[in-house]
This record gives structure tokens, sequence and C-alpha cells, in this order.
């Protein structure tokens, strides 16, 4: 496909961030362009009916990803969602684009992801690893948190009046889904060079979660504060809210981390690569106020 504009892949494509990546890509190259992947086909109706081509991407399953890059030069490896099975399914996908012979792999990796504290960065580091030795030209989107990570606990704050968390006065450089996903497709249709990139993708401006709290406050007109608990009691409430154990224990590690500086990065390379200021804390919290009267109308 040398005289060919470039075919790219998006994994995951059904998922929150993937679907985002699709539509920013959409805006900037023809749908014909652009192939979309993910598990279910059915989840992906909508984009073929826009003239996306839709294939089969499971990662457990080697042989839809042989079939999916098949023409494909560009990939973007949306990290898989299944925390423990990371590595080897990421190595599926390594592998099966080493012999498709793509010619750009970009994977979502986390903030820091070669020196952070976080348990989650564990599966990335061994998937940059995978990537360095597979010899295929790859770059790195280490992306920070996302905002809706926090603003998704807002109906629940309002209740009760309570934001909870481990984070201490650890300041946190969130952007908003919609903001990586713009960088990711920025990336993935750059003229430039991207092989041997690393970015290290957060927010503008950082708060804490008081901070956060007094925001909902502010916008909600009701009295939201911010309690700050030890990693194991926060972990306990988030499995008495109903999480699993595993998942909660992971949130309350994440967060306990943030109080050391794991989700702060002040180098502006996300707003950067998208060509403006990512969304502020202020309309991600009043989106999420919005939903939250939405669903109790």
């Amino acid at each position: 496909m040398s005289n060919s504009p470039s075919r790219i892949l998006v994994t995951g494509a059904s998922g929150q961030l993937g679907r985002l990546v699709i539509e920013a890509l959409l805006k900037q190259v023809p749908a014909e362009q652009i192939v979309a992947g993910a598990r279910n086909l059915q989840a992906l109706d909508g984009l073929a009916a826009r003239g996306v081509t839709v294939r089969r991407v499971d990662y457990g399953q080697p042989e839809t990803l042989h079939a999916a890059l098949k023409d494909v030069d560009r990939v973007l490896l949306v990290s898989s969602s299944e925390v423990g099975q990371r590595v080897a399914q990421h190595r599926n996908v390594i592998e099966a684009a080493q012999q498709a012979g793509v010619k750009l792999l970009a994977y979502t990796s986390v903030l820091h992801a070669d020196t952070s504290a976080l348990l989650l960065a564990n599966e990335h580091r061994s998937t940059e690893a995978l990537l360095r030795d597979s010899g295929l030209p790859y770059v790195l989107l280490r992306n920070g948190w996302y905002t809706e990570n926090y603003t998704g606990a807002v109906a629940p704050a309002l209740q009760s009046g309570v934001v909870l968390g481990s984070a201490g006065s650890g300041r946190i450089a969130s952007a908003t889904r919609a903001d990586y996903a713009e960088a990711a497709a920025a990336v993935l249709v750059s003229s430039e060079t991207q092989a041997g990139r690393i970015y290290e993708l957060a927010g503008d401006s950082a708060y804490t979660l008081d901070e956060l709290a007094a925001e909902i406050a502010k916008q909600s007109g009701k009295p939201v504060s911010y309690r700050d608990l030890p990693q194991v009691e926060y972990q306990a409430a988030l499995v008495q809210a109903g999480l699993p154990e595993a998942v909660a224990g992971i949130i309350a590690q994440s967060d306990r981390s943030a109080a050391d500086g794991a989700l702060f990065d002040d180098r502006h390379q996300l707003s950067q690569l998208i060509g403006r200021a990512t969304t502020p804390l202020r309309d991600t919290v009043a989106a999420a106020l919005a939903a939250a009267s939405k669903t109790q109308g």
C-alpha cells in the first residue's frame, strides 16, 4: 500500500475510549480508511452504517487478530480491560502486528509507566517491554487518569455529602476520555514520524480531591466535602458500595499513589497534541451533575 492512504485499525472500538477515537478519526480521514475492531460486531453496527470497516478483534483469539490486521498500516492497541490477563492478550496483538508488517503500533499505556507506583502500571511496563523487543515501529501514549474516574461518583456524593478517597492532598492532572481520544487520533494520522516517541499525557491543570468536592458543592449548591481515608478503609468502602474486592483494591491503591504524585504531570503534552487546552474539571463536573439530574428526574 505504498501509494495508498494509511488504513488505521482501532482495537476495543466498542469501548468508551475506542469509540471516541473512532469519532475523532472520522473528523480527519475518510471512513474507508478506518477499521474498527471489537469482540462483539453488533456493537459496531452504527459505525458500519457510516462506512467504517468493522472486524472482529478478540485479544484472546489470535486468529481474529490476523484477519483484522489485513491491509492495515497503523494500529491503536487500546489496552485490555481484563487486568491480570493483559500481558498475554497484548502479546497476541503485537505478534499479529509483526506478521502483518504493521508500520506503526500505538499503545495506550499509563502515565509514567516506567516509574509509576500504581499496581496498574505493572502490566503496562511488561507490554512496553514486549514492544521494545518486537522490532515493530511503536509509539507509547501514556495516558493519565480520566476525570470521569472521579466525576462518576458525583451522584453518590450528592446523596451522602461526601467524596471518599485516599489521595490526601495529592494533585491529580486528569483529562477527559475525549481529550485522550483526540490525542490518539492525532498521532495515528500524523505525517510526522511517530515511531519511538513516548507521550506523557495529562490534563493542563491539576486538583486535589478537596477541590473536586468543593467544585461539586459549588455547582450543585449542596454541601459536599472530601473525607480522606486510609487505603484499607477506602477499599472496604468501595466493596460495601458493590465493587469486587480486586477492583476496589486497585482503585484504593491508585488513590493512595496519587497522594505521592503518581497522577500528576505538568508537561502539557496532551494539549500540545490536540491543539487546545484540555477539558477543565468544572466542565466535566457540570456534565456529571446534568447526567445525575437527568437520572433522578
